[in-house]
Order: C-alpha cells, then sequence, then structure tokens
C-alpha cells in the first residue's frame, strides 16, 4: 500500500495505491494553508478506505520543484510519517507527476510551474505509450529560453502543461505555431492518483536522508550567500 502527497503548489493531492490500482483520492486546487489541510485530507482517505497507517509498506511525496513552503509541509509530513512506520519514502519529480496527464500526447510533454520574473520551472518530456520518458531534466530557466531549446527539437508537437501556461500563450504561438498545444483547464492540474504508480517500483531512501528538490534557492538564501561570499 502506498500513499502518496502532493502540496508543491496551490494543488493539494493525496492517494492511495494498491496492486496496480488506485483506491482513493483527495484533490483540491485553492489557494488555501496546506499546513493545516494536509494531515486531516490523509486522515479522512484513509478512514473512508478502511485503512490505518499500519497498512503503509511506503510513501510517496511530490519532491519538487514548486513552492517552498508547500515543499516543506508534504516533505515534513511524508519524512515524519515514513520514519515513524519505518517505510521506504520516494520522492516524485513535481513536473514529472504534472506531465502523467499528457501520457497519450503524440509528441513532447512540457510540464510548467511559474517562477515569476519570466522564469519557469519546466521539464521536457515525451509520451511513451502509458507513460512519459524524461528528454530534458527538469531545471530553472526563462520561459523565452524554454521556448529556444523547443524550437530547436524536431519538427514534433509539443504539449504545455501547467496553470500558468495561459500567461504565455502569445510568446508560445510566436515561437511553435501550430506545434504548440496547450493543455486543457482540467489537464493543467498534478493528479496524486499517479504518485504510486510512479513511486512503486522505487525502492525509496530511509526518510532522514531525503530533500526536497528546489532547483532554486530562496531570495533570502541567495541574498545571504551574495552578502557573504567574501566571508
Amino acid at each position: 500500500m502506498i500513499l502518496g502527497m502532493d502540496t508543491s503548489n496551490d494543488t493539494l493531492g493525496v492517494s492511495l495505491w494498491r496492486d496496480q490500482s488506485v483506491i482513493g483520492e483527495i484533490v483540491t486546487n485553492l489557494k488555501k494553508n496546506h499546513s493545516i489541510r494536509l494531515l486531516p485530507a490523509i486522515a479522512e482517505l484513509m478512514k473512508v478506505c478502511d485503512l490505518t497507517p499500519q497498512d503503509l509498506d511506503k510513501i510517496a511525496v511530490a519532491q519538487g520543484p514548486g513552492s517552498y513552503t508547500g515543499l516543506r509541509i508534504g516533505v515534513t509530513v511524508a519524512k515524519t510519517m515514513a520514519w515513524d512506520l519505518k517505510i521506504p519514502l520516494v520522492g516524485v519529480s513535481s513536473l514529472a507527476l504534472m506531465a502523467q496527464n499528457g501520457r497519450f500526447f503524440d509528441g513532447l510533454v512540457v510540464p510548467v510551474m511559474d517562477a515569476r520574473r519570466g522564469n519557469v520551472y519546466a521539464g521536457i518530456y515525451e509520451a511513451n505509450g502509458e507513460t512519459v520518458i524524461v528528454k530534458q531534466a527538469d531545471a530553472h530557466l526563462s520561459f523565452a529560453e524554454l521556448l529556444m531549446n523547443l524550437a530547436e527539437k524536431d519538427a514534433q508537437d509539443v504539449l504545455f502543461i501547467g496553470d500558468s501556461i495561459a500567461n504565455f500563450k502569445t510568446e508560445i504561438k510566436m515561437a511553435l505555431g501550430e506545434r504548440a498545444v496547450l493543455a486543457g483547464e482540467a489537464l493543467c492540474y498534478p493528479r496524486p492518483a499517479f504518485l504510486g504508480e510512479l513511486a512503486h517500483l522505487d525502492t525509496g531512501v530511509p526518510a532522514h536522508t531525503f530533500v526536497p528538490t528546489y532547483l532554486k534557492l530562496a531570495e533570502a538564501e541567495s541574498k545571504w550567500l551574495e552578502a557573504n561570499q567574501d566571508v
């Protein structure tokens, strides 16, 4: 039994996965405090599914990139539960999780998260049957650079996924023209149901060694390093 959780952005999702099946899922897409809502959501899902924490064999968590605060909430809960239950913890890329919504698209799948100031977190994936494979690793980069990378690829169609892509619609169409496809609203949010599927073959790591994948330092950390580089 795998408990999956994602708090890497506004979407909060928890799921339970067993024997190649999703047996339960809770998803909301609200700008509300994940620190208050995550544990009650886990408790409610397990209650509805008639399960207890002792039934769990593994925990899967969206590891990043994403919101610093959101990631820390999900990772802290996941590490605490995995440590207490003495079970493995598996990190899943937040972008890879989003990319699953495009697994049947014939072309490149590009999950995008807004990182502000014209920058994004993005990866380039390719649909491969019933899954997606990584073509270019997740990165923090300018959206202009992302489009330049995609324009240089073979003439494959490109599916953009993410709740921020509407903000870049003009730039996307100018760079890629008819090759570009923007996912519909319902496909732009990560589904925690995929966490178990992505994590079930991964042996995971001990909870105390697990860290989020930020891809970029927080602004306060960057300023501190800049101010103290000569110390």
